[in-house]
């Protein structure tokens, strides 16, 4: 494993970018080691994630394995893709030896079948390949997809100077030690180990007499956003992972958790904007428009029932007209009000501090409502009144924009926790369902309650 080094003041800069190309264009190999060495792996990433790809897998064959390995899990996954199709198996296997094993296993995994085998196969190190394809038969979204076969583990059984000898030599494979675990004969589970008590117990004590037995652990088939919610819980560096048996398998340390929170909250935030797929700025157009074209189709059928209700009071339009200009007025709250309130509560499902009964959120949202809708609606009473002359029209338009919200912030609040609980990602309502579907029911309420007070 290569050495981190701490470059805090690193700025990516296009002079920067222009020295690196015209060294390799020069083939200047002995400055080009100069220069990078000073950088810290992931600043490297970044430098070749601005170069073509001739240049960047030339660097990745210029460096040492041990430095190129951490460059390549820190590249963006397009440019990774295509810098790995470039590289024979034997060279990826190369790499592949000098990294962790759950990092290991993310790179091969983005292999086309045929050729995981191959780098596999490669991979001299038998026990660093056979942890490798134990890794591999894992779902990518559970413990198991994200745990690391590296760790330190002592039995109780051990003495403390026989468990320090040893403990030296697992060290050695393990890029930070966050925990020591203790197992039994039968490599189940017991506890942890305090350093501090470790290091001040005789020699002649057994393990047994001084671990601690309160040990956070998650299953192997866990659910990766479970064990993130676990982990940011309980503010765990490092978590054990076990079977159905205890028996230790192997550790998730927090860089990995990182990465989990990361990728739920792009996708998240690509499901509010109505993006149904996981995509990027670099996909093709025919991937785009797949994820987009959905929610776009769901908008255009909402606006055709938009149209279609309007229609439906057009005697409401021929003796006030006035109507018809706040209508998008009243849409545009119905909306902002809808994805407001699911957004609140899609954040609350994502941190698990949505407490209580379906009915209490629901009576607590239509109050917030009720008070912010007043609130709005005074000050738009008056100003219609004053504009137009109108009493019976403001209050009309008013009272309907109470109700619009009132009815908005219901639908933001229920549509997610429905959703949460039929399994579905709460992250959809905050997009344009929701806002469509409120705008569809505020225009039929703002026309339906105006048509009562004004008694067409």
């Amino acid at each position: 494993m290569s050495e981190e080094k701490e470059n805090i003041q690193f700025e990516l800069t296009p002079g920067l970018v222009n020295q690196v190309e015209n060294l390799i264009e020069s083939r200047n190999d002995k400055a080009l080691h100069l220069l990078l060495d000073d950088f810290h792996y992931a600043d490297i990433a970044e430098i070749l994630d601005e170069l073509n790809l001739d240049k960047a897998v030339y660097i990745i064959k210029l460096l040492d394995s041990d430095t190129t390995s951490d460059i390549l899990t820190e590249l963006d996954e397009d440019i990774r893709e295509k810098v790995l199709k470039r590289l024979s198996a034997k060279e990826i296997a190369e790499e592949i030896e000098e990294l962790d094993t759950d990092d290991a296993a993310d790179i091969i995994a983005e292999l086309p079948e045929s050729r995981q085998e191959e780098v596999i196969s490669k991979i001299e190190d038998q026990d660093h390949k056979a942890e490798i394809k134990e890794l591999l038969a894992y779902d990518e979204d559970t413990a198991g997809g994200l745990m690391a076969k590296e760790l330190v583990k002592v039995y109780d059984t051990w003495t403390v100077a026989g468990c320090l000898r040893r403990i030296r030599g697992q060290a050695e494979e393990v890029t930070r030690v966050h925990s020591v675990y203790v197992v039994n004969k039968q490599d189940k589970l017991v506890g942890r180990l305090s350093l501090k008590d470790l290091i001040v117990a005789k020699n002649e004590q057994k393990i047994a007499d001084i671990y601690i037995s309160n040990v956070d652990s998650v299953n192997v088939n866990e659910d990766a956003e479970d064990v993130a919610k676990i982990m940011s819980k309980y503010d765990l560096e490092a978590i054990p992972v076990v079977d159905d048996n205890q028996t230790l398998l192997g550790r998730i340390t927090i860089d990995d958790i990182v990465d989990v929170l990361k990728e739920e909250a792009d996708k998240d935030y690509q499901l509010a904007a109505g993006i149904t797929q996981d995509v990027d700025s670099d996909d093709s157009i025919i991937e785009l428009t797949r994820a987009r074209l959905p929610w776009l189709f769901l908008g255009l059928v909402g606006g055709i029932g938009a149209f279609l209700i309007m229609e439906g009071f057009h005697n409401v339009f021929e003796k006030y007209a006035v109507l018809f200009f706040f209508t998008p007025l009243i849409a545009a709250m119905a909306g902002n009000v809808g994805v407001q309130s699911s957004a609140i509560i899609v954040q609350g499902l994502a941190n698990d501090d949505v407490k209580g009964s379906v009915n209490s959120r629901l009576i607590k949202e239509m109050l917030l409502a009720a008070l912010n809708g007043f609130i709005l609606a005074l000050f738009l009473f008056f100003f219609v009144w004053i504009t137009k002359g109108s009493p019976t029209t403001a209050l009309a338009i008013s009272a309907s924009l109470v109700i619009v919200i009132i009815v908005a912030g219901l639908i933001g609040t229920f549509v997610p926790l429905f959703l949460n609980k039929q399994g579905i990602d709460p992250a959809i309502a905050t997009g344009p369902f929701i806002t469509t579907s409120n705008d569809i029911f505020g225009i039929l309420i703002y026309f339906w309650i105006a048509k009562m007070i004004l008694g067409i």
